[in-house]
């Protein structure tokens, strides 16, 4: 049905509300698809055509896709480098903890 009406425009010269209204579709779409034609063909290079359109709806979703998971690794990091530090003791006397090996008993 699109091409057929791309064609029609195309083809006839006539206006795309006139062709609209004579295949039943709202006019708007119709100068959507042809514009859309158009940039496909190379005839419109201020618009994307359906190739570019769909590389760059890929684009943005792998770009999502990877944000989300720069976030989750980002998270796991700090979690493990929170869980990967030795546990503090209470210090003892002279302010040395029993990893300096420095804590005497007295």
């Amino acid at each position: 049905m699109r091409e057929r009406a791309v064609r029609e425009v195309r083809t006839s010269g006539r206006p795309v509300a006139h062709v609209a209204r004579d295949l039943g579709i709202h006019k708007e779409a119709l100068r959507l698809w042809v514009r859309q034609a158009e940039a496909d063909q190379g005839d419109r290079p201020d618009l994307l055509t359906t190739a570019e359109k769909s590389e760059l709806a890929q684009l943005r979703k792998e770009n999502a896709d990877l944000r989300r998971a720069n976030e989750i690794l980002k998270a796991a990091s700090v979690f493990f480098a929170r869980s990967a530090r030795p546990a503090l003791r209470v210090s003892g006397p002279g302010g040395h903890t029993e990893e300096d090996g420095a804590w005497c008993s007295l």
